[in-house]
């Protein structure tokens, strides 16, 4: 069986929101970096992201590098990156792996866009 990430794009607000579903891995991990790639290369500074986790299943080492590469690329240029709704699973692996120190993390998109707003 092949498991499939679902990607859709929304807005909260003006903040582009990654709605995740699936497992983010090796597989899917160049197909939302593909999709954020006009957001990375923009020559706007300030740019932020959230990516909304709620049916996000699992996340593997190519996940991390994904959400830790957008954050760096973002964060450059005084933008940044939320996460929201982490399931139990993803959000213990986020804070074993020390993460959820450096991403915010909200229980909502419009939370988290909120944290990125001020």
């Amino acid at each position: 069986m092949v498991w499939v990430m679902n990607i859709t794009l929304g807005m909260s607000g003006e903040i582009p929101v990654f709605s995740l579903a699936g497992r983010l891995d090796s597989l899917s991990s160049p197909v939302l970096e593909e999709q954020l790639r006009p957001l990375l290369e923009s020559e706007e500074g300030g740019a932020r992201v959230v990516f909304d986790c709620r049916e996000l299943s699992y996340v593997s080492s190519a996940g991390l590098r994904v959400l830790l590469m957008t954050r760096r690329s973002l964060g450059d240029r005084g933008g940044g990156v939320a996460l929201s709704g982490l399931s139990s699973p993803v959000h213990d692996l986020l804070r074993l792996a020390g993460l959820d120190a450096i991403l915010p993390i909200a229980p909502s998109v419009d939370e988290a866009a909120a944290l990125l707003a001020s």
